[in-house]
């Protein structure tokens, strides 16, 4: 293909001459036309989508951040904490550069938890949306392990001892574990070798893929167009020019509505940064302030409040939880053996439970916590095929789906909550429940979801100018 240079009058600005130079070589301008000026999004966007301008947001403030800490931080076992604390008192600026990426931490979780809820209740991960899901679930994967290897680094007792407890878990899966295990600490204990590896993990491997996830997740999203509340695909009506009916250009409507909330949002996360940095010991835990010491164990020992969930579901399952756990499954199992009438799927759901019951008899309770902490995520990326309601949103649907989604919201938090306290049978009790309801939601999904009387879905979206 012949090269043509893209021609401009000649008595042009300097400005428009070098703009056309770049756009012969460059996609400049047909890029910003096409994922800002010319892409079009459903005007009936509301308040619920900020958050995916926002995680952008934090993450670039993340990595900023991140780049001054690495010029001073030291990943050394010996060093680690000093220079921390080097940054925190020496550093001009430094004590502003550390809270505002520990602090960043905790709300690039608030926004991503909120970007996900409202895919939930939306449908957003419906047709033709499935792959913008998956890489959306893939970033949340992502940036668990980011901020578990970047916990480490501080070099604190409760760094240290959460560092201890969770590699130790990969220990409990059969055959591979204590090799694993090893190879993730370097050594037999945690010490240098595992400060350096996840320092290599957090400032380099895993930013690198991040950034490339969020990349294909904006892709995808602008290839198949935007979700709304409503669930219309407004791609479905359009004018003379061929520009959805339903839609308005991204930029500048959307980018004035984004900065909108991005000014709520700066002013929150300063209100955290100057005055309550350490969250009540949410964002930064006391015991993180004591240098790691290998000889003396905390008293309680639990992860930063956004892994209590998922670290509550690991602590309820217990050797005396297996068996409700087990029967649950089977309650599942026998659900799609019933809706189905092949033979051949009514033999496979018997089979699994038969390989389910040996698993319990065979494996320990730790295992089996590690299988459902780790299950509680990735059935996450299922999401898009059990959900078999005939409409996206959840304004159309039944009524008693929202108090399904409202139930699974409290219990999500309650295990929050109780994955921070110290172990309690009370607590132990209450997390076993949650946790049964939070897997119960999702493979109970392809049978509550189509029940119920559903309302008309609009044929254009619903929408009131303010």
């Amino acid at each position: 293909m012949a090269f043509h240079e893209k021609e401009v009058p000649a008595d042009a600005p300097v400005a428009q001459k070098v703009l056309a130079w770049v756009d012969s070589r460059f996609p400049l301008t047909s890029s910003i036309k096409a994922h800002l000026t010319e892409y079009y999004a459903p005007k009936n966007l509301n308040f619920w989508y900020f958050f995916g301008s926002l995680a952008i947001v934090v993450l670039a403030l993340q990595i900023i951040t991140g780049i001054f800490l690495v010029m001073n931080y030291k990943p050394d076992a010996a060093k680690a904490f000093e220079s921390v604390e080097y940054i925190m008192r020496e550093v001009p600026w430094g004590w502003l550069i550390r809270y505002m990426h520990s602090t960043g931490a905790s709300m690039f979780f608030v926004v991503v938890y909120l970007h996900m809820f409202r895919g939930l209740i939306y449908g957003s991960y419906r047709k033709p949306r499935e792959l913008i899901w998956v890489f959306g679930c893939a970033i949340f994967l992502c940036l668990m392990g980011e901020a578990f290897f970047g916990y480490l680094l501080p070099w604190g007792q409760m760094s240290y001892w959460g560092a201890q407890v969770i590699v130790n878990l990969f220990s409990a899966i059969p055959f591979i574990g204590p090799d694993l295990s090893l190879w993730l600490r370097g050594d037999y204990v945690v010490g240098d070798a595992t400060l350096n590896r996840f320092f290599a993990f957090h400032v380099i491997a895993i930013p690198l893929v991040l950034i490339g996830l969020v990349a294909a997740h904006i892709i995808a999203l602008h290839e198949v167009g935007s979700n709304n509340p409503d669930g219309v695909e407004i791609k479905e009506n359009l004018d003379a020019n061929g520009h959805p009916v339903d839609g308005i250009p991204f930029h500048p409507y959307y980018t004035v509505h984004d900065v909108f909330g991005l000014g709520v949002f700066l002013m929150i996360f300063a209100c955290i940064v100057f005055f309550a940095p350490e969250m009540g010991g949410y964002f930064l835990e006391a015991n993180n302030f004591i240098p790691a010491n290998p000889l003396q164990t905390p008293p309680h020992i639990a992860p930063v409040w956004y892994f209590t969930p998922f670290y509550s579901m690991l602590r309820a399952t217990t050797t005396n939880f297996l068996l409700p756990l087990w029967i649950f499954l089977v309650v599942i199992l026998g659900m799609f053996a019933k809706s189905s009438s092949d033979k051949k799927v009514k033999g496979v759901c018997a089979a699994i439970a038969v390989v389910l019951a040996a698993g319990f008899y065979m494996f320990d309770a730790k295992f089996w916590g590690v299988v459902i902490m780790g299950g509680s995520v990735v059935i996450m990326f299922f999401l898009p095929w059990l959900d078999k309601s005939p409409v996206k949103s959840i304004r159309y649907r039944p009524q008693f789906h929202k108090y399904i989604y409202g139930v699974f919201v409290v219990s999500f938090i309650i295990l929050g909550y109780l994955g921070i306290e110290p172990p309690s049978p009370v607590f132990e009790k209450i997390s076993q429940v949650c946790t049964i309801y939070y897997l119960g939601f999702f493979l109970a999904m392809p049978f509550w979801s189509k029940l119920g009387t559903f309302k008309q879905v609009p044929t254009r979206v619903t929408f009131k100018s303010h």
